[in-house]
């Protein structure tokens, strides 16, 4: 054996039985699969009563896998040894949950119902076509992304301002990351059930000294979906301008000096020359930012739960509600899916529609 894995070769015996035990346990633990989710889904009399023997065969497969990839590969399968527990754990802790995530949206399943769970196919997927909750909360996600292009101009002018050799420079760059190091839930409560009560907060208080009569930021919809918006984009900004900083800060000011020896002001240097040379650290920069949008939740759960009227509702939000306030873990669930394959499309697209600006800069 030893010999072999120094020399990299394998015998022909050796090769066939670590191939047979891969394919072997393969089919064993697809047929131990498919035998448990043909029981849940009520087709089959004939399955286990909870899915622990499929993680226990989940394991042994693993087992059995890397073993025989040893067998036949020799050294090669020493060195997949390293790599199979990563992609193994990955199948367990990604891959299988979000199918068995698709199995319970296939199904109802309410907590708080006597009957229990039960496959009930695509009456989930209809119930959220025609649930104007879910379409409205998918509606203030367009704001809430589209607010994102705010952010970004905000934090590209921070970046620049400590880019520039200013009085205080490494103070503000501490005193403008603070709000990142807070927690979000923490913000919802210190500023959205504290600052902005609507009875004794300072803010609304400070409002009405200045004429306000009646200063209802979290009543009004389209101020509370605002308010909102501003106090997250109060948390975010500060990631966006230190990703930007790091950008200016390795730009070459080489070039920068050029383009004030040949005339420009300063305008024109940031447009032609800053600018352009930024694109790429901004695109990744507002995609991320993007991604994060998309999981709004802390904030709209902790100061309004979605009101007034769903008015500043989130998906994450309205999944949220779901599994907490009504129990229905099958239609919550189908939600999610839905919202992830959703998500997966749109960043997608986005990253196709940057990776098109890139290239059509380049040019």
């Amino acid at each position: 054996m030893g010999q072999e894995a120094v020399s990299g070769q394998v015998s022909y015996q050796r090769r066939a039985i670590g191939l047979w035990m891969v394919r072997l346990a393969t089919v064993g633990f697809a047929l131990l699969a498919l035998v448990q989710v043909l029981y849940v889904t009520e087709l089959s009399t004939f399955g286990f009563p909870s899915w622990l023997p499929v993680f226990l065969g989940f394991g042994i497969w693993g087992v059995f896998l890397c073993w025989g990839n040893i067998l036949r590969l020799g050294e090669q399968g020493w060195r997949a040894l390293f790599v199979l527990p990563a992609i193994l754990l990955t199948v367990a802790m990604v891959i299988f949950p979000t199918f068995f995530g698709f199995y319970i949206a296939f199904s109802d399943w309410n907590l708080s119902s006597a009957t229990g769970q039960h496959f009930n196919g695509l009456a989930n997927f209809y119930q959220l076509l025609a649930d104007e909750r879910f379409w409205n909360a998918l509606s203030n996600m367009i704001f809430y992304v589209a607010t994102v292009i705010v952010q970004y101009a905000i934090a590209f002018g921070l970046a620049l301002l400590l880019n520039s050799e200013i009085r205080g420079q490494k103070f503000f760059r501490v005193a403008f990351l603070l709000p990142f190091m807070l927690s979000p839930v923490a913000v919802s409560w210190m500023i959205g059930k504290s600052m902005l009560e609507f009875r004794f907060g300072p803010i609304t208080n400070l409002l009405r000294g200045l004429g306000w009569e009646n200063p209802s930021l979290l009543t009004t919809p389209w101020l509370a979906k605002s308010t909102l918006a501003a106090m997250d984009a109060w948390v975010w900004i500060p990631f966006m301008m230190i990703l930007l900083l790091a950008g200016l800060q390795a730009m070459s000011k080489e070039v920068q000096e050029a383009a004030k020896v040949d005339g420009a002001s300063g305008w024109q240097g940031f447009w032609h020359v800053t600018y352009p040379l930024m694109l790429q650290v901004s695109m990744t920069t507002v995609i991320l930012r993007i991604i994060f949008q998309l999981k709004l939740a802390d904030i709209v759960i902790n100061t309004t739960s979605g009101g007034p009227g769903g008015a500043t509702d989130t998906v994450s939000s309205f999944i949220f509600r779901e599994y907490k306030d009504r129990s229905n873990v099958g239609y919550g669930t189908m939600v999610a899916e839905v919202y992830l394959v959703l998500i997966i499309i749109f960043v997608s697209l986005l990253l196709k529609l940057s990776s098109k600006v890139m290239q059509r800069q380049g040019a």
